[in-house]
């Protein structure tokens, strides 16, 4: 109650502010709390008035961000300028903000949620049409389980007009006292997006890369699944968990589509001045006994193909880390990172931020690494332009969240798909070089497709 009392006279404060300043004014509150599931609380936020819903959480589960509703969103289109866009209308609202933190731990306070399309210049469809090439979403409730200890962040914007919407916990509290539904939906169709043509883009990008046109060059495909029943967004995501535990977790809900996923590859880290990449290419399939696992593994980590494909992934991010560092470190050979159904090729290049350089700038720099783009990163996207038959929206961008200090996170929208109804477009890439071969890498494309197939029901074993 007294957190309640104090939350108005903040309210009160910010409408005075913002009046004087004739521009909107955030205020956020944030309040430790006893434990609450996370996925529950996503659950929850499918309702009205919330709606709106975003979900994060990254591989060792220590930090869960979980967004219901919308106190305020930052979006940008069609400009490669997305990030420094995004990044200064942050700020703007932050100037005069009232943030009231006793506990400042990591991820709690206000933060934004969202991503950016994969490429801002390619022509958006009618599939993307509730995602911008940049959207940003501040939650007007947020729960933090960091570490163990659980918060909720209130954010509220005043207006100069005096209005400000002050979410209903009450109703929240509600919601979440209610059970979750279990029920897996029947797969009725699935439907490959025309895989002869991906097959000849393949063909003609290895001809491109063999010519010298482009080092690599990555193509993505789609498949569509049909359901007897609209697809519930935290089912997919209560099972994404369980079965891919050692992915960045995350759901992104506009207007009742949803980009959700389960993904391997960390783009950036930034906390407090420390930042962290993940090279992330190069994949063979998981073996049926540890021996035959063992053996696919010392495959990958003497394959020539996949330690080029790795090695020019792994060069781009130590020079976009150069720029923004000022010191950097990395092993010198790969590893190997196991995923429930893939394994890849793996090295973690760790940095201490340059004074003058924001978490999305290193952002704008990475994006899209040689392992969702090409190299070199702009002939990569001209060629993908030319070839690809879809429109891949977010998939293979940066997605994630950052704070008012500068901290965040970042992975890359790999092993996901777009939820509409009871409909789901699933994506999936492959890295094309002078000596890929169609009908590999297409097999390589079904064996990504694996994670979201079987979370959504649709997985029949090919």
């Amino acid at each position: 109650m007294t957190q309640q009392k104090d939350l108005k006279n903040y309210i009160e404060t910010g409408i005075i502010r913002s009046k004087d300043l004739s521009k909107p004014v955030l205020v956020s509150q944030v309040r430790k709390v006893e434990n609450i599931d996370p996925l529950l609380f996503f659950s929850a936020g499918n309702r009205k008035p919330f709606e709106t819903r975003c979900f994060w959480s990254n591989p060792t589960n220590d930090t869960v961000i979980v967004g219901v509703g919308k106190a305020h969103s930052i979006s940008s289109n069609g400009s490669t300028e997305r990030f420094e866009a995004v990044e200064k209308k942050w700020k703007e609202l932050n100037q005069h903000a009232i943030i009231v933190d006793d506990f400042n731990p990591y991820s709690t306070g206000p933060i934004l949620m969202g991503g950016f399309s994969f490429d801002p210049l390619k022509e958006r469809t009618e599939l993307w049409k509730h995602f911008d090439d940049a959207k940003f979403i501040l939650p007007s409730i947020m729960l933090t389980v960091y570490k163990g200890s659980t918060y909720l962040t209130i954010n509220i914007v005043c207006e100069p007009s005096g209005s400000s919407l002050e979410p209903d916990l009450g109703l929240l509290d509600e919601l979440l006292k209610e059970n979750r539904s279990n029920q897996r939906n029947s797969l009725c169709r699935k439907e490959e997006v025309q895989p002869s043509e991906w097959m000849e883009s393949v063909r003609n990008a290895t001809k491109k890369v063999q010519f010298g046109e482009v080092e690599k060059v990555v193509l993505a495909r789609e498949i569509k699944l049909h359901f007897d029943n609209p697809i519930e967004a935290d089912e997919v995501l209560a099972r994404l968990k369980e079965e891919q535990p050692m992915s960045y977790l995350f759901a992104i809900e506009y207007e009742n589509s949803c980009f959700i996923g389960a993904s391997p590859e960390r783009l950036i880290k930034k906390k407090n001045e420390e930042f962290l990449s993940t090279c992330l290419a190069g994949s063979i399939r998981r073996g049926k006994t540890p021996s035959e696992d063992e053996q696919l593994a010392n495959e990958l980590l003497s394959d020539r193909k996949n330690l080029h494909e790795h090695d020019v992934v792994v060069q781009m991010i130590k020079h976009a880390m150069e720029e923004s560092c000022a010191s950097i470190t990395s092993p010198t050979h790969p590893g190997i990172l196991k995923m429930r159904d893939i394994q890849h090729l793996y090295t973690p290049v760790r940095g201490v931020a340059k004074a003058d350089v924001s978490l999305l700038t290193v952002v704008d720099r990475l994006h899209p690494t040689p392992a969702l783009g090409g190299q070199p990163k702009q002939t990569a996207f001209e060629i993908i332009r030319e070839l690809e038959v879809l429109d891949r929206g977010w998939y293979g961008s940066p997605i994630g969240w950052f704070d008012t200090n500068d901290n965040g996170e970042f992975a890359v929208a790999i092993r996901s798909g777009l939820i509409k109804g009871n409909k789901a477009s699933l994506f999936a890439g492959c890295g094309i070089v002078g000596d890929s071969e169609p009908e590999s890498e297409y097999k390589e494309t079904m064996i990504k497709f694996k994670p979201m197939l079987s979370a959504l029901g649709g997985f029949d074993n090919e």
